[in-house]
C-alpha cells in the first residue's frame, strides 16, 4: 500500500483522549504519511514526544497557515484526529475543516458527523475538486452479509483484543500483537473494528459503530473468512470495541461467539472505576476476574492482560501488574512501556497447535 501524506487536526485535543485517533495515527499508518499535526495547544512541539514522550519527527503547528509556511513537503489529505462526544462536528472544527477545503486538502472524517452532510462544506469540496471520504458511513444494503457459519473454515488462532471499557487502548494493543507476531516470523493480520484501524492502513475489517445491528456478526464472521482466504495468516487478532457491560454500548460477545475467538486478550485500566462518560450512573467497571469469568462464561478463555496505565505512575502499574499475575495466573503487561514480545510464545503455541499446521 502506498502510503498518501496527510496532516491531522485536532483543535487543541491532542494531549485528551478525545484525540485517540490522532494518536493511533502518530504511532503509525500504513495508510497515511503524517507530515503534522495541527494542535494550537501543543504547538512547537514534536508530536510524539506530547503523546508518550517518544519523539517521532512530527511537527505540531498551530494552524493550517503554519503548515503551509513551514512545510517542506505538501500533504493531500487532511484527517479530522479526535472523536467528539456524540460524534458531532463542532463549530470549531468545521471552521478549520473550511480552511483546509479552501487550501485544495481532500478530508477524511472519522465521526458519525459526515463532512458531506454538510451542504456548505460539500459545495466549497466540489467547487475546490477535493475528496471528502467519511470513513463511519455505512455500507449499502447490497454490501452487508448475514453470518452463514463460514467462520469454522478458519483454522488458524482467532484472538479478541477486548476491555473493560470503551477508550482504552484496545486498537493500539491489537496492532502491537500483530506487529510482534510478524516481526517473530508469523504470518499476522488485525481485523479492524473501528475508523482509526482503517486509517492506520488494517486491510480486513468493518466500522462495527456504524453497522445495522443485524449484520454485526456477518459483517464480522466476513472481514476473519476473506481476511483467511486471502492472506492465510497463522493468526489474527481482532480488535474489540467498549465492553461487554458497558452499559451506553455494550459489546463483545459478538467477537467470542460470532468470531469463534479461541482466546482473550483484556485490556484494563486500574484507577478507573466508572465507565468513561458514565461517571454519574451507578455502575462500577468489572475487576479483570470478573470479566474474565464472563468471557470465559462465553466460550474463550483469557491468556492475557494488558495494562493502560494512564493516571498511574510506573511503579504503582508494575506493582499492580505483577499482584494481578499472581492473582489471575496469566501474564499481565504494560504495553506501551514494555511492549507484547513477551506473549508471543503464548501465540507461537496456539499456532502450533491449530488445524492450520496439521
Amino acid at each position: 500500500m502506498q502510503k498518501s501524506n496527510a496532516i491531522v487536526i485536532t483543535a487543541g485535543h491532542l494531549t485528551s483522549d478525545n484525540g485517540k485517533t490522532a494518536h493511533g495515527l502518530i504511532r503509525g499508518s500504513e495508510r497515511f504519511r503524517i507530515l503534522a499535526v495541527i494542535d494550537d495547544v501543543t504547538a512547537g512541539k514534536d508530536a510524539g514526544t506530547v503523546l508518550d514522550g517518544r519523539h517521532r519527527g512530527i511537527p505540531v503547528y498551530a494552524s493550517l497557515h503554519e503548515f503551509a509556511k513551514n512545510a517542506k513537503e505538501e500533504a493531500k489529505y487532511c484527517i479530522i484526529g479526535v472523536a467528539t462526544k456524540g460524534g458531532v462536528l463542532p463549530p470549531e472544527l468545521r471552521d478549520m475543516l473550511r480552511e483546509a477545503i479552501e487550501s485544495g486538502y481532500s478530508i477524511v472524517n472519522g465521526l458519525h458527523d459526515y463532512v458531506s452532510d454538510h451542504p456548505e462544506l460539500m459545495e466549497l469540496a466540489n467547487k475546490r475538486g477535493v475528496e471528502i471520504i467519511d470513513v463511519r458511513k455505512p455500507k449499502k444494503f447490497k454490501d452487508l452479509h448475514f453470518w452463514h457459519g463460514t467462520i469454522k473454515n478458519v483454522h488458524c488462532p482467532k484472538i479478541a483484543v477486548l476491555g473493560t471499557d470503551c477508550a482504552l487502548g484496545k486498537r493500539t494493543t491489537t496492532r502491537f500483537l500483530t506487529e510482534a507476531m510478524r516481526k517473530a516470523g508469523y504470518r499476522a493480520e488485525m481485523i479492524y473494528t473501528g475508523q482509526t484501524g482503517w486509517m492506520q492502513g488494517a486491510k480486513y475489517g468493518f466500522i462495527f459503530d456504524s453497522t445495522l445491528n443485524d449484520f454485526i456478526s456477518g459483517e464480522m464472521e466476513h472481514a476473519i473468512v476473506t481476511c483467511w482466504e486471502e492472506a492465510k495468516p497463522d493468526i489474527i487478532f481482532i480488535e474489540g470495541q467498549s465492553s461487554l457491560r458497558n452499559p451506553s454500548g455494550p459489546a463483545g460477545a459478538e467477537w467470542i461467539i460470532s468470531a469463534d475467538a479461541n482466546a482473550v486478550v483484556l485490556q484494563h485500566n486500574p484507577p478507573r472505576k466508572r465507565y468513561k462518560g458514565l461517571e454519574d450512573y451507578p455502575a462500577d467497571i468489572p475487576s479483570p476476574k470478573q470479566e474474565i469469568e464472563l468471557c470465559k462464561i462465553y466460550g474463550a478463555p483469557t491468556v492475557a492482560v494488558t495494562v493502560n496505565t494512564m493516571k498511574m505512575n510506573e511503579t504503582d502499574a508494575r506493582q499492580w501488574a505483577s499482584q494481578q499475575e499472581k492473582e489471575l495466573g496469566v501474564p499481565v503487561i504494560l504495553p506501551l512501556e514494555d511492549g507484547v514480545d513477551r506473549l508471543v510464545a503464548i501465540f507461537k503455541d496456539m499456532i502450533e497447535k491449530s488445524i492450520a499446521q496439521v
